[in-house]
């Protein structure tokens, strides 16, 4: 069974079985698609500080993550110093390990960079789109030729903590690809905000 019923008595994606809280995250974002930076800048940091991690982890601190990281604002956060890295490090609200706090100040100035050589990071990221014949029955990958692609693409640019794994999380999350279940009812959902979706370009 690739589905449990949701609150409603519908089907929904098996892995919100494995806590109460997955339900309004994969009922309202878990592969609509994003053409906001900050959104996609957010996630790509959030899926950094998961590696290692259960995204409900994640999940319960993504607040916490918001307020410690001046809500995933790129400019104001690649011109964090020594100070900030003490900061975030003393924050029992967030995952407190250097190399992923580092990462993300780092990330920050890289994203920075490819705005200005882009337009944009959505402009960028969309690339990416994996083709839906290419993937296979939903959920029965943990990374494609796409994620492979984009990994390598954005550590060559300088970036940390994007593993082909923690992009392909990142592009079923962020609409890139409609990973849902066949028989979730949230599947139909995102297959119209897709079919409506302005590809960024």
């Amino acid at each position: 069974m690739s589905t449990i019923p949701g609150p409603d008595g519908k089907p929904r994606c098996r892995w919100c079985a494995a806590a109460p809280e997955f339900f309004a995250y994969h009922d309202a974002e878990w592969g609509f698609p994003v053409s906001d930076d900050r959104r996609l800048f957010e996630k790509l940091c959030l899926e950094g500080f998961q590696s290692g991690l259960s995204w409900r982890t994640i999940l319960a601190k993504r607040e916490n993550f918001r307020a410690a990281f001046h809500n995933f604002d790129v400019a104001r956060i690649a011109r964090y110093g020594e100070k900030d890295v003490a900061r975030l490090l003393q924050d029992a609200g967030i995952v407190r390990h250097r190399g992923k706090i580092e990462a993300v100040i780092n990330n920050a100035k890289r994203a920075q960079e490819m705005v200005k050589a882009e337009g944009s990071l959505a402009a960028f990221l969309w690339r990416y789109e994996p083709e839906a014949k290419s993937l296979g029955k939903p959920q029965s990958l943990t990374t494609s030729q796409e994620s492979v692609a984009l990994s390598k693409e954005l550590k060559k640019r300088g970036w940390k903590f994007v593993g082909p794994t923690t992009i392909f999380a990142f592009m079923q999350a962020m609409g890139l690809l409609n990973d849902h279940a066949e028989a979730c009812v949230t599947r139909a959902k995102v297959a119209k905000a897709r079919k409506a979706f302005k590809k960024p370009g």
